[in-house]
């Protein structure tokens, strides 16, 4: 009996550890909401964020782009070699690439690169005290820290996403110029013959929820931290794993709903 009751009382534990930790951030989240419509506003640090989040990621996500363009390529040639189909080598990279490899691999890239530097960063401002500091300097933290990074993340994952379709299209034209010499012409009127408003739309809506995700889940994670150094590790390193499992969870459920309008 006494076992049963100490389970019982461990799971219960649990739950309500989680129950306050779903309303902190509902808490976190409303509060973002109101400082980022109300002024005075850091137009100076969010464009500076947005220099962090997309220049700063460039190189990486142009050598990833360019890299899944041509492996895609080269693992589906065989495929469609078989049934005579070459020839819609691009159509699928095209549909493959806008649809799902740019925003969901362009996202899990600043999840691991973007987020885990805001949770750290972060992380060590609140252990250190300086974001107390902030508060006695009659500074906002939350409006200088929070806000505008997360604004940053969501504005710039739409333009990384297209960039990273742009570089991985690229790559697919690259290797099917190499291996059945096809025009750039044939190429682009053939790849884009299948692609909708509605799935650059779809695709850039993703990218708009990946980066606020990022953010949120950076910004949290390193604003709540506790414990140290310690603490800032496992905010960098929650920030990503929350992250990742969010973007799959979003991932499924828009997939769902634009097929369902399709």
């Amino acid at each position: 009996m006494e076992k049963k009751s100490l389970n019982k009382f461990l799971i219960s534990k649990k739950f309500d550890t989680f129950f306050n930790e779903l309303t902190n951030v509902f808490r976190f989240l409303g509060l973002y909401f109101k400082e980022t419509f109300t002024s005075p506003f850091e137009w100076k640090e969010t464009v500076n964020q947005c220099f962090n989040v997309g220049y700063k990621s460039l190189s990486l996500v142009t050598l990833t782009g360019f890299i899944i363009g041509i492996v895609f390529t080269k693992q589906s040639r065989p495929s469609l070699s078989t049934f005579g189909a070459s020839s819609w080598l691009p159509s699928l990279i095209s549909i493959a690439i806008v649809r799902a490899l740019a925003p969901l691999v362009t996202s899990l890239i600043a999840a691991g690169k973007v987020g885990s530097n805001i949770g750290a960063e972060l992380g060590s401002m609140k252990v250190t005290e300086q974001i107390d500091a902030m508060e006695v300097s009659a500074t906002n933290p939350f409006k200088f820290l929070v806000v505008t990074r997360i604004t940053a993340t969501t504005l710039m994952m739409p333009i990384l996403v297209l960039y990273t379709g742009l570089m991985g299209m690229l790559g697919a034209f690259i290797n099917i110029h190499q291996n059945e010499l096809t025009s750039f012409t044939a190429f682009i009127k053939n790849a884009f013959s299948t692609i909708s408003f509605l799935d650059i739309y779809s695709s850039l809506f993703k990218a708009l929820c990946y980066g606020f995700t990022i953010g949120v889940a950076g910004c949290y994670q390193g604003y709540t931290a506790q414990n140290g150094t310690q603490g800032v590790g496992k905010a960098a390193n929650a920030t990503v794993v929350i992250a990742m499992f969010l973007i799959f969870i979003e991932e499924m459920l828009i997939v769902q709903v634009v097929n369902a309008i399709r």
